[in-house]
């Protein structure tokens, strides 16, 4: 396996179709061997699939491990005193939630990786924030939800960040205004789960009739789209909403979850989602788990080669989506393109925002 500081030095748009295959094939069939040989559970799972590491000459052969075994499972590769960080997703009250183990280098690994995306994004510099989300939900360092970690790896791209609600989810408008008065003319960064924005700062804004001049500002949100699915918003809704009560015009949404956290698919101006070089998207048919054609629709499949420390190099998600195209998007990234189209019928409703009972 390629070091750290292999890995962070390649461009994270750069890699041609072939190149990117070869490499993550290398990458990802070590990491099964390693996983194999720290995880005894994930060990039996590849046995029962048939697949030998030594046997593989692409990673579509590599069979994905279903994200809700993170439920029920303690999967980790590593030994107890080597473990830094617990992180949990995000769910309504009542549901087990995935636990997902980091030593070290996984952490320190997932928070470069999201600089280097974050960096392709909104450039070098980081910006003055807003978080869109109540400081209550930053607790313990060692063991919150994706949430937190959301918020703690984001806030890493801005400076003289301020929360936009209280304690109690509570749309601060005086801190807001100071803060907008203080950095006029600049770009503001705005950080926020898409469920959270739309229901306690958007609506609530919406409701107090009150705009904010937010028109130099980049949001970046993602998670929670279930629930504003059901009340009929789109992105295209979402984005026009934002734009009538502050103005906002870059709205950029990003796929993730809490099994891959750092290793973000972020939208481009294009409105198109991008597999960075670390990691790729596959499209599976529900009904053998081939490979889908481009466009066509299936169970999302996500593979990175940043995990050391737990088996969550090759997972199949509970979403389904489609290939738009691969080094082809207009905004000249490479890499495949993809959007999301929703949870699987019956799979359990979860994600970042979608509640926040689980601070």
């Amino acid at each position: 396996m390629l070091d750290q500081a292999a890995l962070l030095a390649l461009p994270p748009y750069g890699l041609k179709r072939q190149e990117k295959h070869a490499f993550l094939t290398a990458e990802l069939t070590a990491l099964t061997r390693l996983h194999a040989a720290g995880c005894p559970e994930y060990a039996r799972m590849l046995a029962a699939s048939g697949v030998v590491p030594d046997g593989v000459t692409e990673y579509e052969q590599l069979p994905p491990l279903p994200v809700r075994l993170f439920k029920e499972f303690s999967l980790r590769s590593v030994p107890d005193e080597a473990l830094h960080r617990t992180v949990t997703s995000s769910g309504t009250t009542g549901q087990q939630v995935s636990r997902i183990y980091l030593d070290r280098e996984t952490a320190a690994l997932q928070s470069r990786v999201l600089a280097r995306i974050m960096e392709n994004t909104l450039g070098g510099s980081r910006l003055p924030m807003i978080i869109v989300d109540s400081p209550a939900v930053v607790k313990d360092r060692a063991m919150f939800s994706a949430r937190g970690a959301g918020i703690l790896g984001f806030s890493l791209f801005g400076r003289d960040t301020v929360y936009a609600l209280d304690e109690e989810m509570k749309l601060d408008l005086p801190t807001l205004r100071a803060f907008l008065a203080k950095h006029e003319g600049e770009t503001i960064f705005l950080f926020g789960f898409t469920f959270i924005v739309w229901q306690y700062f958007y609506a609530e804004l919406k409701r107090l009739g009150e705009t904010l001049p937010l028109e130099k500002g980049v949001l970046v949100h993602g998670g929670g789209w279930k629930k504003l699915a059901d009340e009929a918003v789109n992105p295209a809704r979402f984005r026009e909403a934002l734009g009538e009560v502050c103005g906002l015009a870059r709205v950029l949404n990003y796929y993730g979850m809490a099994e891959q956290t750092g290793s973000i698919y972020m939208e481009c101006e294009c409105g198109r989602l991008h597999a960075p070089v670390w990691s790729d998207v596959v499209i599976r048919r529900p009904e053998d788990f081939s490979v889908a054609d481009k466009g066509e629709k299936g169970l999302i499949e996500v593979v990175r080669v940043l995990p050391r420390s737990y088996p969550g190099h090759v997972l199949l998600t509970e979403d389904e989506g489609r290939i738009l195209g691969e080094d082809d998007c207009p905004c000249g990234r490479l890499g495949k393109t993809f959007e999301v189209l929703g949870r699987v019928k019956h799979a359990e409703v979860r994600g970042c925002s979608d509640t926040y009972e689980s601070h």
